[in-house]
């Protein structure tokens, strides 16, 4: 048994969606999360900007004392998961290996449809993670710049988000994919405009619930499952405006956010 919490980062809020898949799945561990939302969107940025950006926040989980690392963001896993994992004295689990993992099971046609961030789409995680599963599956992928933004205003329904989502979404339909993958942990907050843009025969798959089957997995191999009588805890941190934070979150979790700290990573070093 392990007492410690799980730490999770994400460039904002998106990655309350993995949070809420572990708690559910998980309901006896404590989180430590953060969400870096002065420097976010990571997506525009630049990929070895953003790998330092990982760096930085993984360190500072690590001083806090958690005993696994979830990389709750596309983005970054996509930039950094290798030099984090190389850095951590800990576990260090990323979103888009299990994501790929369950498009390869579901498709049938082996044609598979990846949306994402720029920054996820032009590292082509997704595609290496996929060809590593089966080498002949057939990924096509899409940037989708502006759904972030659509979800973070709260506009996850109507006719102007789903106008959007339908111009991404065209080229892959035309493509005949039967999968595919919300490479970004802000679309489960748009599966339902998603779905209906896709159509019934088009399989969804986000990584939430693959990542708590594998956190799961990890804690249980390595004997880390906390198995206490006292309830978890949640803490919640942000490095920019505590209000939005707070106010996205609720969006994203729910009640459960109700206090979230302010920390600043400074050069590698935190201060709180």
């Amino acid at each position: 048994m392990n007492e410690a919490p799980i730490g999770m980062f994400d460039s904002g809020i998106g990655g309350l969606t993995v949070m809420k898949a572990v708690m559910r799945r998980l309901p006896n561990e404590s989180i430590c999360y953060f969400g870096d939302n002065a420097r976010g969107p990571y997506g525009p940025r630049d990929i070895k900007e953003i790998r330092r950006f990982a760096l930085e926040i993984a360190a500072f989980l690590e001083n806090l004392g958690v005993k696994l690392i979830v990389i709750a963001c596309n983005s970054a896993t996509s930039a950094g998961l290798l030099e984090v994992q190389r850095s951590c004295g800990v576990p260090v689990l990323g979103v888009v290996e299990p994501g790929a993992r369950g498009a390869v099971q579901a498709t049938h046609n082996r044609r598979i449809g990846v949306i994402g961030t720029v920054a996820t789409i032009h590292s082509r995680a997704y595609l290496k993670a996929i060809h590593a599963l089966d080498a002949g599956a057939k990924v096509h992928s899409r940037a989708c710049p502006s759904l972030v933004g659509f979800v973070e205003r709260g506009e996850v329904e109507g006719p102007r988000i789903e106008e959007e989502v339908s111009l991404y979404l065209s080229p892959l339909g035309k493509r005949e994919v039967d999968t595919l993958v919300l490479g970004c942990t802000h679309y489960p907050l748009i599966t339902e405009v998603i779905g209906k843009v896709a159509g019934e025969d088009v399989s969804l798959i986000s990584s939430d619930w693959e990542v708590a089957r594998e956190v799961e997995e990890n804690l249980v191999r390595r004997g880390y499952l906390r198995d206490s009588t006292r309830p978890p805890s949640y803490r919640f941190m942000c490095s920019g405006d505590i209000g939005q934070a707070i106010a996205l979150g609720r969006m994203f979790l729910g009640p459960e956010v109700e206090k979230v700290e302010k920390v600043e990573l400074i050069e590698g070093w935190t201060r709180s």
